[in-house]
């Protein structure tokens, strides 16, 4: 398998998807056709989804077809030389990959080679499951289990800023509760403007710090450009 992991498409301030441009680039490097799935958008903004990202997969010479104009997206996907799944709303795009069936059938196509890209909600399902997002759940998928690609959570566009003055949880109080109730996953703050490049069993970090947390451990810094397993080991050399 080989994946890219963003945390996000889009710095503030920023045109779009102008920080992890480059990296997809190299990433998409000699692929001619590629899926996009936009489910994590609600209905009617899906069309307007696909439009703005396939003149961005066209500057690097590459057909973007979204799977949401196709007739039967799993055959579909079969025509694609990798699959890119987008951000906006983790519980809907899951919702959504269980219904279509794209769930098992991306799975089993990355599992064996496609090369995968997903920023924010296409990085949460990416992860066994989608409970470290940070979306609220606007609807109910008939299960938080997800792709399992990776053997360890994201919280995208992680942050250990608060708000002054607001008394809800902060991002790492959140993520204890879920390791209270879920001790033995591992759970990787992944900051904005940041990636993780997963290839032959090991995940390089690009751009800014990560935060690991484990259950009954401190919090862990893993520095931009290491190189970790796939279980967030850090390897040695």
């Amino acid at each position: 398998m080989e994946l890219l992991l963003l945390s996000n498409s889009t710095l503030p301030g920023t045109p779009f998807f102008e920080w992890p441009k480059t990296h997809v680039q190299e990433f998409v490097k000699g692929r001619e056709r590629v899926a996009f799935v936009p489910y994590a958008a609600v209905e009617e903004q899906r069309d307007n989804y696909a439009e703005k990202v396939v003149p961005i997969f066209g500057e690097f010479g590459v057909e973007l077809f979204s799977l949401h104009h196709e007739k039967n997206p799993i055959s579909a996907l079969d025509n694609a030389d990798a699959v890119v799944i987008g951000g906006g709303n983790s519980f809907l795009l899951l919702q959504t990959l269980y219904r279509t069936g794209l769930l098992k059938a991306i799975g089993n196509r990355v599992k064996n080679g496609l090369p995968y890209i997903g920023w924010s909600a296409g990085s949460n399902v990416a992860c066994p499951s989608i409970m470290t997002t940070n979306d609220m759940p606007i609807v109910e998928p008939p299960s938080m289990r997800a792709l399992h690609l990776v053997p360890f959570q994201i919280n995208p566009h992680y942050t250990e800023a608060t708000i002054p003055g607001h008394g809800g949880e902060s991002r790492d109080q959140r993520i204890a509760e879920y390791l209270a109730t879920n001790p033995k996953s591992t759970v990787a703050g992944l900051r904005e403007g940041s990636l993780l490049h997963v290839k032959n069993g090991q995940c390089t970090l690009v751009g800014k710090d990560m935060k690991v947390f484990n259950a009954g451990k401190d919090p862990e810094i893993i520095a931009a450009g290491s190189v970790t397993h796939m279980d967030l080991r850090l390897v040695e050399g």
